[in-house]
């Protein structure tokens, strides 16, 4: 079982670098950073997660750039997107985005994607909500292909482009591990049709999921598929029933708070 972080940095938190610096320190394996290009304020002020939470995703960086500034002050945390809400993004530029990210930090990118659940958020970007999951399947293939082709073309119903030429292409070949995320009935789905690993919540029934991905993935001659469980509770038990479900990674959050908050919630998962 490996270990992982996940935080949403903003200006009122603790300086990302440093956390990051910290965060290798400490053994974990990957940061993961989520996105928000924005808060529609439809969404309204009661939210669900709590106030905190809320002002978070309002405040919070851009997940890319901050990767970038994580990968000059690091030299093995793997940088991950948890998640990068794909139907954002055209798949021209985000594919050039993730491949020069993984470039410069040496081959160390974790893609975990998103189809999203903030449907005005969505709708603002000009993507029909309903509609957002398959557009992010077209974006991930159209996405796969400009990595690994010299020469790609792409016709689908979201996105068309005729032959391109795009560099950098991806140290890592051929290309970035895509952590699908998400818990919904037709999850697996997509994991095994253009994902590479699995990154769900934790939640009830994870390990008979787990099961019923690794037993169709074998139907599909794939090697067993990894499955990195995000909001692990933080304690052995938690960790212990994801490792018995097959989980490969586990990763916990840590608060947006300034740095004596920050450091002490760390000091908490590594004592």
């Amino acid at each position: 079982m490996i270990f992982g972080i996940h935080i949403r940095p903003t200006t009122e938190s603790m300086d990302v670098r440093e956390l990051a610096r910290r965060i290798e320190d400490a053994g974990f394996d990957a940061l993961f950073l989520p996105e928000h290009t924005h808060i529609p304020t439809s969404v309204g002020t009661d939210h669900a997660e709590g106030a905190d939470w809320l002002r978070a995703c309002m405040l919070m960086f851009d997940p890319f750039v901050t990767l970038g500034a994580v990968a000059a002050v690091t030299e093995r945390l793997l940088l991950g997107t948890g998640v990068c809400l794909v139907p954002q993004h055209h798949p021209i530029t985000l594919a050039k985005t993730v491949a020069t990210l993984d470039v410069l930090s040496g081959g160390r990118v974790l893609f975990g994607i998103g189809a999203g659940w903030n449907r005005p958020e969505i709708a603002n970007h000009g993507v029909d909500p309903a509609r957002r999951f398959a557009v992010m399947r077209e974006h991930i293939l159209a996405m796969r292909r400009i990595w690994t082709e010299e020469e790609p073309a792409f016709a689908g119903e979201f996105v068309r482009f005729d032959p391109i030429w795009q560099w950098p292409k991806p140290v890592q070949r051929p290309h970035p591990p895509v952590l699908v995320g998400g818990e919904g009935p037709r999850v697996l789905d997509r994991v095994l049709e253009y994902g590479d690993a699995w990154m769900p919540n934790d939640h009830p029934g994870l390990a008979e999921r787990i099961g019923e991905l690794q037993r169709r993935a074998v139907t599909l001659g794939r090697a067993p598929v990894p499955v990195t469980v995000f909001a692990t509770p933080p304690d052995p038990a938690a960790v212990a029933r994801c490792a018995a479900a097959g989980a490969t990674r586990c990763v916990f959050n840590l608060p947006s708070a300034p740095v004596d908050e920050a450091l002490a919630a760390l000091r908490r998962l590594t004592s």
